[in-house]
């Protein structure tokens, strides 16, 4: 024993590992190396000499290594792919009785009020009708969640995708996948690609619009918080972005010759444009980089949910769902003219 004790002692206050250099880790970080890093270090090499240790020598050494063993779970070489099952969640993981929902065997989704076509029908997001809405029910069937365990939340838009726990399990409001907004939550694979378009009155002097630098010398508006809020802005225009609560208030001031126009995400504005008296698509937008803008279900930041969500989007997109319900759903919000 006192022979084992001096050469622990002795590792502890050394850098230098004794004995031959066997296979082991061997980018260890001499900076970091403490008394229990030198330890598993030491420990993972002298595996090869074991079978050469007097029984007597094993027995102590097993004492020492029983007493560490918490430690020693954390000695395995660095650079080793973890275990699939301790990094995603496999579908054993994500069935109905395994997740870890606000309500349990209840699945909570979040939209805003009003929700507007052709992402909601009717300000009704249950009724499973509405490219979102329907969206919501088959991640929730992925997820083994019926039609009947899935309630709803009305959440403003900016309060979605504010830091701070939720009162949703997830949410889809057209929320478009950006770096600032992961800092504050969580989003899933995103479920549609969007571009954002412009839409005015035809007695709107932004009727006549060909070209983005048209544009400049108009007043835009847009709704709080949005990418097309933020592409509004990218536009440098002359006068500044007006800024709207939701879309029912921005169709009103374009109606009111209050703004020229308004940018929407595309689908919502072929929608807005069919509820206008002489709506017209001025066009899309360009997108400014070669990532497409996407939008993505919001959940709070750091959910055990968001793997599995994702993994639900992921099968929808392969198995065609998303298409089908995009053809079903969108497919009125043809094509625009694009604004170079």
């Amino acid at each position: 024993m006192p022979e084992i004790t001096r050469a622990l002692r002795a590792l502890a206050n050394s850098r230098q590992l004794p004995g031959p250099r066997a296979p082991g880790p061997s980018n260890l970080d001499t900076k970091a190396r403490g008394p229990l890093h030198v330890f598993c270090t030491y420990a993972w090499r002298i595996g090869p000499s074991w079978a050469m240790m007097p029984p007597m020598r094993k027995g102590l050494i097993t004492g020492v290594v029983c007493v560490s063993v918490a430690v020693l779970a954390g000695c395995a070489p660095t650079g080793e792919k973890p275990d699939r099952s301790s990094t995603t969640t496999g579908s054993e993981k994500c069935d109905k009785a395994s997740l870890a929902t606000l309500k349990s065997g209840v699945l909570t989704f979040g939209t805003d009020q009003p929700a507007y076509p052709p992402w909601f029908a009717d300000d009704n997001p249950a009724s499973g009708k509405g490219f979102e809405s329907a969206v919501a029910y088959a991640v929730a069937n992925e997820l083994g969640f019926g039609a009947e365990a899935v309630q709803w939340v009305r959440v403003p838009f900016n309060a979605a995708i504010a830091p701070g726990p939720k009162t949703f399990d997830a949410n889809l409001n057209q929320f478009s996948i950006t770096d600032e907004r992961r800092q504050a939550v969580d989003f899933s694979a995103p479920y549609y690609d969007v571009t954002q378009a412009v839409v005015t009155l035809k007695s709107s002097p932004a009727a006549a619009v060909t070209a983005v630098d048209g544009l400049r010398g108009l007043k835009l508006g847009a709704q709080v918080g949005t990418t097309s809020y933020a592409a509004a802005k990218a536009l440098n225009t002359s006068n500044p972005v007006a800024v709207y609560n939701n879309n029912d208030d921005a169709k009103a001031a374009l109606n009111n010759g209050q703004i020229d126009a308004l940018v929407l995400d595309l689908p919502t504005a072929f929608q807005v444009q069919s509820e206008l008296t002489d709506g017209q698509i001025v066009g899309q937008l360009p997108t400014g980089s070669d990532k497409p803008e996407q939008f993505g279900i919001v959940l709070d930041k750091g959910s055990s949910l968001t793997a599995c969500v994702s993994d639900a989007v992921d099968v929808l997109r392969t198995n065609g769902t998303l298409a089908k319900l995009q053809q079903q759903w969108l497919a009125e919000a043809g094509h625009a003219p694009d604004l170079k």
